[in-house]
């Protein structure tokens, strides 16, 4: 039987859960950890997943690549910054997207996450002894189609199914009042890793809940208060010692990792002393260090600029909302803002009041998740929500301008037409151009799909009568039409392939991380019969000692030592050697089995002539099982 989990893949961290009876739990990682990172280390046929990962990048920054989720079907254009700051390579792909280029192999971002999501599945499938096909996703509420479907691929990639996808900041705040019984209206105030968004719900005693509206800012993320820190760290360290460390990827992985400990330390003590020894040399061959102290004064000051611009998109989302900051019966702060003093205050004097973080932020997301699926399976008729589409979604009209079909906020499953028609005499087909943002110009919005109906009859222009059909379902994935009422002539497409992934490819994209799991799986039979392997030499080694100081209780020929010491040595070549396959160990492992079997039947009498001495190969025969292997 199938189990289904519900998981926040959050750019940073990933959180994943299951409903026990009528309650949601989170499930700990193979680690014993709540949330995993969202890292992937790549290097040959080697792929670590998480903590594993992370430790790797000091050493090896190249080679880890982290918060990918936020290259998830962006142009190139729109994240120079983020290449700007990313240790491991970049390349466009297409003259449009982000490849993440690892090894010398290239990876589309969804590629990556369904490394993560594969790490998640394997170890939910451990935890509840059963297989997980079936799953509820999370995502940014600022993600157009094209993310979403792309999105969904990555877990397609994983082999997951997806039953809903909902937008994070909804799914927080239904995990703070789930249970509640009143009427409320509610800001979800979240800033993390990936962006900065802030969602209006209204939520009703009959357990209604509504979205009002979403505003965002895409370019304001959580890691970017850890990167003004690492720039006061070079800063300081260039006024100090006249070494850049903005070329040095190992110091710079250190000093992101010290960053965000510093920031993390802030939120709840007034200074923190910021040490890394040597973080490098120079050309007197003497190791550098940083030691520092930073107040929480001086760190509120350098965040103060960042923290500010929320204040805009709070105000457009009270706008798109019709209320007013007294209209707002409660705030949510999610994800580690939650801990900053200064995100609290500024909160506070936005809306007049005291925002709460009442749950458990790393988690509420997936928790929630959980949920969806209990309402979703069981049928659940008292509990209603109603998301919106973030974005407007347009059609390309005449001089290159977009007309809205489906206005941004707009409560989904939405369903909408508009008639258009054509611009020539004798038109015998038009273009549907469909694209998704906020902007009057077709060039500046994001392109989803184009296609053409055909065989438009002959008529003078404006006759024509051409009906766009814009259907948005639950997980806000788009489905378009275009009629000619004349002829009934009609093109439908949905919108799932713009992802730049066909099926083909996701197929292939799936054989590789199958390829992965199977190298994983190799790597730790290998690693068994290694083990195994070995405790039988000890036990070897342990009784040709024993056999050295016994001599007359346990007479062993010499050639027969240099039988078992032979055993020895060729096991010690065989451990040392990278490419020691699994079948030359069991083959070894097979001769000594038969030699101890032979050599027990020859010194048999003479050892238990005397009811002093225990049979000696027992112990090495006995060791000789199947088990977990531990610090291997």
């Amino acid at each position: 039987m199938s189990k289904i989990i519900w998981i926040d893949l959050w750019t940073t961290n990933s959180c994943f859960a299951y409903m026990l009876g009528d309650k949601a739990e989170v499930i700990a990682n193979a680690e014993w950890e709540r949330t995993t990172p969202s890292i992937a280390y790549i290097k040959g046929e080697d792929l670590l997943v998480g903590t594993l990962a992370k430790r790797k990048a000091v050493l090896e920054p190249k080679n880890v690549v982290f918060e990918a989720k936020r290259f998830i079907w962006r142009k190139w254009s729109e994240v120079q910054e983020e290449i700007k700051n990313s240790p491991y390579d970049l390349k466009k792909w297409a003259d449009w997207w982000v490849l993440i280029a690892v090894d010398w192999k290239e990876y589309k971002p969804e590629q990556i996450a369904a490394f993560v999501l594969q790490k998640i599945k394997a170890d939910a499938e451990k935890f509840l002894w059963q297989s997980v096909t079936w799953a509820v996703i999370t995502v940014p509420a600022y993600f157009n189609d094209s993310q979403r479907n792309a999105t969904k691929v990555a877990w397609e990639i994983a082999w997951f199914k997806v039953e809903r996808i909902i937008n994070e900041p909804t799914a927080a705040a239904l995990a703070y009042w789930t249970w509640k019984n009143k009427d409320e209206k509610v800001a979800v105030f979240d800033l993390w890793w990936g962006t900065f968004d802030i969602t209006i719900l209204e939520i009703g005693s009959e357990w209604t809940f509504q979205v009002l509206s979403t505003s965002w800012d895409t370019h304001l993320w959580w890691a970017d208060l850890d990167k003004v820190l690492i720039d006061w760290l070079i800063a300081w360290f260039k006024a100090k010692e006249w070494i850049d460390l903005s070329w040095n990827a190992m110091a710079l992985q250190r000093l992101k990792e010290e960053s965000e400990n510093a920031k993390k330390q802030l939120s709840q003590a007034d200074s923190v002393e910021i040490t890394i020894p040597f973080i490098t040399m120079w050309d007197d061959w003497q190791p550098r260090n940083i030691q520092e102290t930073l107040s929480r004064s001086q760190f509120e000051k350098m965040i103060w600029s960042l923290v500010e611009r929320t204040k805009k998109p709070v105000q457009d989302a009270l706008k798109d909302a019709k209320l007013s900051p007294s209209d707002i019966d409660e705030v949510i702060l999610v994800w580690w803002s939650t801990r900053v003093p200064l995100v609290r205050k500024v909160v506070a004097e936005l809306f007049g009041k005291e925002p709460k973080a009442t749950v458990n932020p790393d988690e509420a997301v997936a928790l929630w998740a959980a949920i969806q699926w209990w309402i979703i399976q069981w049928d659940v008729q008292d509990i209603l929500l109603l998301d919106v589409t973030p974005l407007s979604l347009w059609v390309e009209v005449e001089w290159k301008l977009v007309d809205v079909v489906i206005p941004r906020n707009t409560t989904i499953p939405a369903k909408k037409n508009k008639t258009y028609t054509t611009a020539v005499d004798n038109q015998p087909a038009v273009t549907i151009h469909v694209l998704q943002w906020e902007r009057p110009m077709a060039v500046d919005n994001k392109a989803l799909w184009q296609f053409n109906l055909e065989g438009i009859p002959s008529m003078r222009r404006w006759e024509p009568q051409i009906e766009v059909t814009f259907d948005i379902d639950a997980n806000g994935i788009l489905n378009v039409s275009a009629k000619e009422k004349s002829t009934g002539k009609e093109q439908k497409v949905t919108i799932q392939w713009a992802t730049g992934l066909s099926e083909e490819e996701i197929e292939k994209a799936q054989q590789e991380a199958q390829k992965f799991a199977e190298e994983d799986k190799k790597k730790k039979e290998l690693i068994e019969v290694k083990n195994r392997l070995d405790a039988m030499i000890y036990q070897t080694e342990k009784f040709l000692t024993e056999a050295e100081e016994k001599k007359e209780a346990m007479a062993l020929e010499d050639e027969d030592k240099k039988t078992l010491q032979w055993f020895v040595d060729e096991w010690k070549k065989l451990k040392d050697d990278d490419q020691a396959k699994k079948e030359d160990i069991e083959a070894l492992m097979k001769k000594i089995e038969e030699t101890l079997n032979g050599l027990y039947k020859k010194y048999w009498w003479a050892w238990n002539s005397d009811a002093a001495t225990e049979n000696p190969w027992s112990s090495v025969i006995e060791n000789d099982e199947e088990g977990e292997v531990l610090d291997a």
